[in-house]
C-alpha cells in the first residue's frame, strides 16, 4: 500500500472520529437541555425569556444553579415549627383584609424566613435564597417571586385599591402554594401534609372592598 493511500485513509479515519465526536456532543446537549425543562418547567422558560431566547445561555444559568444547589439538604420543620407558621400565613391572610399591602409585604418576609429555617440561603440573600429555591421547588417558585416584587415595588397610595389590590391578591394566591411546599414534611418526613387543610392556613383572602372572600382557587365561589 501506498504512502499516499494510507495518508488518506488516516484523513478519512479522523474526519469520521471528529464528526461522531459532533453528533455525540450535540446529542448530549439536546438531552441535557431536555432535562433541565423537565426539572424546570415554567422556570425554564422565563430563563430561555430573560435571555431574549437564547437556550443555551439560557441552559447554562440553570445548570449553574442545580451545581450551586443541587446538592442541598433540607431539615424538616417539627410540628410547633409547623404550627407556627400556619398560624401566622393565616394572620396574613386576614390582615389582608385591612392592610393588603402590608400582608403581602409579610408574606414576603415570612417565605423568606421559613425558606432559611428549612435550610436554604438566609432571606437577607433574596437573589441567591430564589435560585436556590427554584432548583426545588421550580414550580411554585414565581409566587415568591411576585410577592417580593409587589412588596419593593416603588408605588404610591392611589394603588392600594382596584388594580393594585388585584395584583397583590394575585401574588399572595400565588405564593401560597410555595409556602405549601415549604411547610409540608417531605416524603421522608413520614405522611403528607397540606398546610391548612384543617384549618385557618387554607382560608380563602378576604378583601372589604368586595365584602367576599377571594379564594386561592381559580375561581371565586359562587355568590348566594
Amino acid at each position: 500500500m501506498s504512502t499516499g493511500v494510507i495518508i488518506a485513509l488516516i484523513v478519512i479515519v479522523a474526519a469520521v472520529l471528529v464528526a461522531a465526536a459532533v453528533l455525540a456532543s450535540r446529542g448530549r446537549g439536546s438531552r441535557h437541555g431536555g432535562s433541565l425543562k423537565r426539572r424546570f418547567g415554567p422556570e425554564y422558560d422565563r430563563a430561555v425569556a430573560r435571555h431574549d431566547g437564547d437556550t443555551k445561555a439560557a441552559e447554562r444559568e440553570l445548570a449553574e444553579r442545580v451545581e450551586r444547589h443541587g446538592s442541598l439538604r433540607t431539615r424538616p420543620l417539627d410540628p410547633a415549627e409547623r404550627e407556627r407558621f400556619e398560624a401566622r400565613w393565616a394572620a396574613v391572610q386576614e390582615r389582608f383584609v385591612d392592610s393588603p399591602r402590608e400582608a403581602v409585604g409579610e408574606a414576603d418576609r415570612l417565605i423568606a424566613e421559613l425558606a432559611g429555617v428549612r435550610g436554604f440561603p438566609d432571606g437577607g440573600q433574596y437573589e441567591e435564597q430564589l435560585a436556590a429555591l427554584s432548583v426545588h421547588h421550580a414550580h411554585h417558585v414565581e409566587g415568591y417571586r411576585r410577592v417580593h416584587r409587589v412588596t419593593h415595588a416603588r408605588v404610591d397610595g392611589a394603588q392600594d385599591s382596584g388594580a393594585g389590590t388585584e395584583e397583590m391578591r394575585a401574588s399572595l394566591v400565588e405564593a401560597r402554594a410555595l409556602f405549601e411546599d415549604l411547610v409540608s414534611p417531605s416524603r421522608h418526613d413520614g405522611g403528607r401534609h397540606r398546610a391548612g387543610a384543617d384549618g385557618d392556613a387554607a382560608a380563602p383572602i378576604r378583601t372589604r372592598q368586595h365584602h367576599q372572600p377571594w379564594s386561592f382557587g381559580k375561581h371565586r365561589p359562587k355568590e348566594s
